[in-house]
């Protein structure tokens, strides 16, 4: 294995770690932008009141993207086996 090699596996990690994050984080993200108007509009400062939407939120979309990442991680785990099988033959 050389260097372009060592590259290739990381850049490949890098990007199945965005695509199984993305859904999750994304939802965090418009749950959070969401809440945070709502708060500015009532004036409403309730520390939990962006922690229990926001996980309910993550769970909700883990749960729908569950088979998606799960297809992403064993893509990048098949790939990673491939190329340690033809390394080393």
């Amino acid at each position: 294995m050389n260097e372009a090699d060592a590259l290739d596996i990381v850049q490949s990690a890098i990007w199945t770690i965005v695509a199984a994050c993305g859904p999750a984080v994304a939802a965090a993200m418009i749950v959070g932008v969401a809440i945070a108007l709502f708060q500015a509009l009532t004036q409403i400062q309730e520390v939990t009141l962006t922690f229990v939407p926001k996980i309910l939120a993550i769970f909700i979309v883990i749960a729908l993207t569950a088979s998606f990442t799960g297809a992403q991680v064993f893509a990048f785990t098949q790939e990673s086996y491939s190329r340690i099988e033809h390394g080393f033959s």
